[in-house]
């Protein structure tokens, strides 16, 4: 098995990351609250099949932003960040 490489990513992009985190995440609970919604009725295809499109959509992209993440956050910071923490 090969070993993970570790990541580093630069400051902008993790603000970036842990904004659209929240933004996943209110998606996939909408798209699941549609999904519960329209299964009781019965001619609901078409949107029942867009709303788990959506759903999946959304719990890959939350996925892959918290996987970023926590690898990130496993690696001893990048000079990037070293250099924008005060050493005084």
């Amino acid at each position: 098995m090969a070993s993970m490489r570790r990541v580093a990513l630069a400051p902008r992009t993790v603000r970036q990351l842990r904004r659209v985190r929240s933004v996943y995440a209110a998606g996939a609970v909408l798209s699941a609250l549609v999904l519960i919604l329209e299964e009781g009725r019965p001619a609901s295809g078409r949107q029942t099949e867009f709303a788990g499109i959506l759903l999946g959509a959304f719990v890959v992209l939350l996925g892959v932003t918290v996987i970023q993440l926590w690898r990130h956050s496993r690696t001893d910071h990048c000079s990037t960040a070293k250099r924008l923490t005060s050493s005084a």
